[in-house]
């Protein structure tokens, strides 16, 4: 009797050929997580998307400017123990931009005294343990970063809240004296119609001016220090104009357009006695600047009686909104000298502008907020079950504004969904937890997921494709999205 072989093979020529077999796209709810998004994740070894352009170029050349910064701030320095400590600062800056050229692992974060190492940590050690800059998902790799940018900082002894960004943010408004002067000399004195109008007539022109505001606040993003670290002064005004044929041009741009359904979703808040309106906010500057005249339209209008702003703890990819950008913006308005060249009306439309903002501030009508939670890179899939306190504070709001590339990639997990995917399909839980308001996402588009665009979004993308291939990154087109909302379902707390 043989021995048996020691290895067993079957021939399996008889059997039917392998069959080239898709996965089902979108991923099932319980096979979704930071590392597996519902399409495929934008990685930054995918040299086809821009998540390659900004992983290899992008984020070390912002690293680059912001170590360049503090060099400036360090050679203004006379005290040893604030210039030694102002060094080592440097020096850790040096070890993230070795991390980050030589696609190093994902570290755990340092325990700084921050209310969301936790949430970093946890989210590494589950999903991204081993993974690399280049081989976690696009989103998670760079708010990583930007999390060890603030650690070079946040445990030092005197430096712990500086922002490298804020030379920029603070230049780029001061470049931007067409546009500002443009809204502040409109809006200086608070909103009222000229003559006697009927309510239908009022109604009507409030309707317009709330559509072109809108836009105002949409195109106002288009300024992301981030993506235009050089700008020259021509180019920011090009950007900022706000005129109105300016922006009749534009709105043919916004691939998907809910802007009429929004109108009348503030118009119900009002029938209802008006409601609260949050801004979960994008950059600083100019773009707050918009966000605030918009705010002020609203609460002016009595299309809503409360707003509440919604930033970051510390700085944020390159140009989000921060505690520090909230408070010199309103003063600068009131008190600053930024603007040299204006005139004596020109400034004194700011400082009534910037008189009333604080006012509205003292009154509790504005409220700027910033939890833990907006500086993660958890998606906002993620936001009930991570930070449940703020869903809970989000579910009060009769409607959040989500600013911004950043915030809708986040919105919609960053993947490379259809962009004919219903909004609320895409932005998941935040549509569909008990609870989840009603949301708008307005978003000059500046990355690769888009959704939102229709029954013929599909052929819609393709065709832009093909004529602009970099349509997607160029912050040429938008989208003003509203998710459905469903009333019924709305969970109301005490």
């Amino acid at each position: 009797m043989s021995a048996a072989p020691s290895r067993v093979t079957l021939s399996l020529g008889h059997l039917p050929s392998k069959k080239d077999i898709q996965a089902p796209w979108p991923r099932t709810p319980t096979r979704v997580d930071p590392n597996n998004p519902p399409w495929p994740a934008y990685r930054g070894y995918h040299e086809y998307s821009f998540a390659h352009a900004t992983m290899q170029s992008r984020l070390p050349t912002i690293l680059g400017k912001a170590i360049e910064d503090v060099i400036k701030t360090l050679n203004d320095q006379s005290d040893e123990e604030r210039v030694l400590d102002l060094v080592r600062c440097i020096d850790r800056m040096g070890d993230l931009m070795t991390d980050l050229s030589g696609n190093a692992k994902l570290r755990p974060i340092v325990d700084d005294g921050e209310a969301d190492v936790a949430l970093w940590n946890k989210e590494i050690a589950k999903y991204f343990q081993g993974k690399d800059f280049m081989n976690a998902p696009w989103l998670f790799a760079e708010a990583y970063k930007y999390r060890r940018l603030h650690e070079c900082f946040s445990i030092s002894k005197f430096w712990s809240h500086y922002d490298v960004f804020y030379r920029q943010k603070c230049d780029t408004f001061s470049r931007s004296s067409d546009a500002v002067f443009e809204l502040s000399t409109r809006f200086a004195e608070p909103f009222k119609l000229m003559g006697n109008p009927g309510a239908e007539e009022t109604l009507e022109a409030e309707r317009l001016m709330f559509l072109e505001l809108t836009q105002v606040c949409l195109w106002g993003n288009s300024t992301d220090l981030s993506l235009l670290i050089n700008m020259t002064e021509d180019q920011i005004k090009s950007l900022q104009s706000t005129g109105g044929d300016h922006l009749a041009a534009t709105e043919k741009n916004i691939l998907g357009n809910h802007l009429n359904e929004l109108w009348d979703t503030v118009k119900n808040m009002r029938e209802k006695t008006g409601g609260r309106v949050d801004f979960v906010l994008d950059n600083a500057g100019f773009e707050l600047y918009c966000d605030c005249v918009y705010a002020d339209f609203l609460l002016q209008s009595g299309l809503a009686t409360q707003i509440r702003f919604h930033g970051k703890r510390y700085p944020w990819f390159v140009s989000d909104v921060t505690r520090k950008d909230w408070d010199w913006l309103l003063n600068t308005l009131v008190y600053g000298q930024l603007f040299p060249t204006a005139s004596d009306v020109e400034l004194e439309s700011l400082r009534r502008l910037g008189r009333r903002w604080k006012q509205y501030e003292q009154e509790g009508k504005w409220v700027y907020e910033q939890h833990p939670f907006w500086c993660t890179g958890y998606t906002f899939w993620e936001l009930h079950a991570e930070a449940p306190d703020l869903f809970l504070h989000l579910s009060h709001s009769d409607l959040v504004i989500f600013k911004g590339d950043l915030n809708h990639r986040k919105l919609a997990y960053d993947c490379a969904a259809p962009a004919s995917t219903p909004f609320d399909a895409a932005i998941g839980p935040m549509a569909s937890s008990p609870g989840a308001p009603r949301i708008a996402s307005l978003r000059t588009i500046k990355s690769d997921v888009v959704v939102g665009l229709g029954p013929k979004g599909d052929a819609i993308a393709q065709k832009l494709d093909e004529m602009e291939p970099g349509w997607k990154i160029s912050g040429k087109y938008a989208v003003i999205l509203l998710s459905e909302g469903r009333p019924g379902e709305k969970v109301r707390f005490a």
